[in-house]
């Protein structure tokens, strides 16, 4: 809703106290389709994650340094989701769909830190790949458990350094003319277009606050594969290149796709196509939460020899 007209700078504005979620109120005939294809989406989502920490939690031999950042990761895709997709369905139901703007704030800095921290600990996970097979010798002692303690505070204590900055900017101006946020939760484009002062000095801090998040970390994976595929083409026997290269393909994939979608949406320019825009996001925070665990599982022999002895020691005691 807006509230009693203010003057500001000679003209009439009506001062936002809380946002209407746009979300996909556009196409009414398929909020049931919608609504149904999005729940099954993060049930498998939730499962799969779930069940990633709990081999991880549990198989003996996954306690290293690369499968504890995969379990990290997993919990962080997790509270991902939680972020936006139980606020979308209860959205799609229900004719209501209106946030206050506190909500807004704590939605826009939790989903921020998260993707921002997901950025920095797939960089994390591309340096153990670096020091793993670059120097096998000084892992143990690189990648020691405290050291790897330390890392994971690290990532996400940046993460959400970067999103208070983000958020901070974004909300320090009041928001008017209309209370339509154009998308299915608050995200900065969409939010950023409300506020009632266009400050381009802000707009620079945020784009270069993005650039610095997605840029310089897929930069450092680059710089951490380049190393890693000299050392493997040094290794003299194809079965030894085909194992070493085994160990990067799953964390290889879940990079291009993360970073991809995260290039299209925060380093383009606005399209102003809102259904374009509805869609990408859709598979930034639906589809790319459901590839990491299917990825992890699929395309990682260890993980999924790790599943198998899980799943035989359990239906092994039930005969028994």
């Amino acid at each position: 809703m807006v509230s009693d007209p203010e003057e500001q700078q000679g003209n009439t504005t009506w001062l936002v106290t809380e946002f209407v979620l746009v979300g996909f109120s556009n196409f009414p005939h398929l909020k049931t389709m919608l609504f149904t294809l999005f729940l099954l989406t993060y049930l498998i989502t939730l499962s799969g994650n779930i069940t990633i920490i709990t081999i991880i939690h549990i198989d003996h031999t996954l306690h290293t340094p690369m499968y504890y950042f995969l379990a990290v990761l997993s919990i962080s895709e997790t509270c991902y989701t939680l972020i936006t997709i139980p606020n979308m369905l209860a959205h799609l139901l229900m004719d209501d769909q209106t946030i206050s703007i506190a909500g807004c704030w704590v939605q826009m800095f939790f989903f921020l830190g998260l993707g921002c921290s997901h950025c920095f600990l797939l960089t994390l996970m591309g340096y153990d790949r670096y020091v793993a097979i670059c120097h096998p010798l000084r892992y143990s002692v690189i990648m020691r458990p405290t050291i790897c303690l330390y890392l994971g505070a690290l990532v996400f204590c940046s993460g959400f350094s970067v999103s208070l900055l983000d958020t901070s900017m974004i909300f320090s101006s009041p928001f008017c003319h209309s209370n339509r946020v154009e998308h299915y939760f608050c995200d900065i484009a969409p939010v950023l277009k409300l506020s009632c002062t266009k400050s381009v000095s802000k707009l620079v801090a945020i784009f270069f606050l993005s650039v610095l998040v997605v840029l310089v970390s897929f930069l450092f994976i680059l710089l951490s594969y380049s190393f890693i595929v000299a050392t493997i083409m040094r290794i003299p026997s194809a079965a030894g290149r085909r194992k070493a290269f085994s160990t990067c393909a799953a964390h290889l994939t879940v990079v291009i796709v993360h970073f991809g979608c995260a290039s299209i949406i925060y380093l383009r320019p606005e399209s102003g196509n809102h259904d374009q825009d509805g869609l990408i996001a859709v598979f930034y925070t639906v589809v790319t939460p459901l590839l990491n665990p299917v990825v992890y599982t699929l395309r990682n022999k260890e993980v999924r020899l790790a599943l198998k002895r899980t799943l035989a020691r359990a239906c092994g005691s039930q005969n028994f």
